[in-house]
């Protein structure tokens, strides 16, 4: 893509005078009194579940209108258009309007019907407010390297590559109050970390399905000879430096373990079918081992969960392992799974799930059966928190070059209509985020007239 922000767009100057004029703003004028009020006294567990698919999902073919604009969605897509006899219809109507989702999904329609579950319509990093015909003409600031995928995970997880590596959870976990804090916040299922990467403060390892040995060591059995070397040498100390570093780093990795394998010593076997492939080991685990930590007296805590490949620039639809229809069918059965775990456990309204990725598709197909790195898409929103039963915010119209479309050779690159930070803002005020602090980690939103969606949590 060839869309360029403005010229001084991305300054850190710029950012900086924005904070001192937003200052001004109180708590309770931002999220209004009661949910302050709630905040403030709240002591619960909460823990937040962020699944990123790698590669850039087709919002396109997740989330499809059944109404009279079926006929637009289909002839914008041609030959990757389901079938309108496939979808699977979701209850009710929104604003007049119906959806049906890709028959993958078909496990989340009850889930949108018990209101548990809520589609986010094309969300995508913005840095302000901006329309199609805006982008087109150069009259509004865009992110950097837009269809870049490293850039974009970096934007829809932290902020600007440029200028600062953090992540939005990790820097807003860092602000919170001292009573909600803890020594793993911040975790994160495999070597991914930007979402959950602070400025200050280190990321925890969480390792599917467990796994307590370090080499012969075992934390399950922390009296042996070996466990015992292991945790002497996380206390080790030196003069210099660099290996002062080094074992301040080895002794948090050391204390993240014991930690875990605690937790997985007192977690129990979940029921429900996650299946063995796909994202369904790291759901299990993750849902096997939340009420351990939550009976270890933890309040808050940031899940990260990469996974998947949906760079799909050929073979889209069809059954093979690498299309959307196969890895939506994992997806869904292992957040259904991940839903009624959590459930069972007492946890149902204390875990929020979001489901994103760094860009949408083109409405218009590639060549090979595929689509192109594009911008906005849908994102998911799971948890008996979200205000569900509903598509949040305004769906796009998929007319190629139409109002939403901002790609001059009319491909269908649709503008997000809401931020990446505003879902994620939102989020982290439902975790306990204090409001005067909603700027510093999450600069861009002081150029959005709501940057907390009211919308999407309760």
């Amino acid at each position: 893509m060839n869309f360029k922000p403005l010229p001084g767009s991305a300054s850190l100057l710029h950012r900086r005078r924005w904070l001192r004029r937003m200052g001004a703003v109180t708590a309770s004028g931002l999220l209004g009194a009661s949910t302050m009020s709630s905040l403030a006294v709240d002591s619960s567990y909460r823990a937040l579940v962020v699944i990123h698919l790698n590669g850039g999902n087709d919002g396109n073919n997740t989330l499809i209108p059944t109404d009279g604009e079926y006929a637009t969605y289909q002839e914008a897509r041609q030959n990757l258009a389901l079938p309108l006899r496939s979808l699977v219809q979701l209850s009710g109507s929104v604003d007049g309007r119906t959806f049906g989702v890709h028959p993958g999904l078909a496990p989340l329609a009850p889930l949108y019907a018990q209101r548990r579950l809520a589609f986010l319509a094309n969300v995508g990093p913005l840095i302000e407010p901006a329309t199609a015909e805006q982008v087109l003409s150069n009259r509004v600031r865009v992110p950097v390297f837009l269809g870049s995928h490293n850039d974009q995970t970096s934007m829809v997880q932290g902020w600007n590559p440029m200028e600062d590596n953090s992540g939005w959870a990790g820097r807003a976990l860092e602000r919170f109050p001292e009573v909600l804090r803890n020594p793993i916040n911040a975790v994160t299922m495999d070597t991914n970390r930007t979402l959950v990467l602070g400025r200050q403060s280190p990321v925890s390892f969480l390792e599917t399905g467990g796994g307590s040995r370090w080499g012969p060591a075992d934390f399950a059995q922390p009296e042996t000879a070996a466990a015992q070397a292991i945790m002497r040498m996380a206390r080790w100390q030196f003069a210099n430096d660099y290996e002062a570093e080094y074992a301040r780093s080895f002794g948090n990795a050391v204390n993240d373990s014991v930690r875990f394998t605690r937790a997985f010593l007192a977690a129990g076997e979940p029921q429900a079918d996650f299946g063995n492939d796909g994202i369904g080991p790291q759901l299990r685990t993750l849902a096997s081992v939340l009420p351990a930590l939550k009976s270890q007296g933890l309040r808050r805590q940031v899940f990260l969960v990469h996974w998947g490949g949906f760079d799909t620039h050929a073979n889209q639809r069809g059954t093979g392992q690498g299309t959307q229809d196969f890895q939506l069918a994992q997806l869904a059965r292992g957040l259904a799974a991940f839903d009624a775990t959590n459930q069972r456990n007492g946890l149902g309204d204390d875990v929020l799930t979001l489901v994103i990725s760094e860009f949408g598709r083109t409405t218009r197909p590639g060549s090979g059966g595929g689509s192109e790195h594009a911008w906005g898409s849908h994102w998911i929103a799971m948890g008996g928190q979200v205000r569900g039963g509903t598509v949040i915010g305004r769906f796009p119209d998929l007319r190629l070059g139409g109002p939403d479309d901002a790609d001059g050779a009319r491909n269908g690159r649709l503008v997000p209509v809401t931020s990446s930070d505003q879902v994620g803002a939102s989020a982290m005020v439902w975790m306990g985020l204090p409001a005067s602090e909603v700027y510093r980690v999450f600069p861009n939103l002081a150029n959005f007239p709501t940057p907390v969606l009211q919308t999407l949590l309760t």
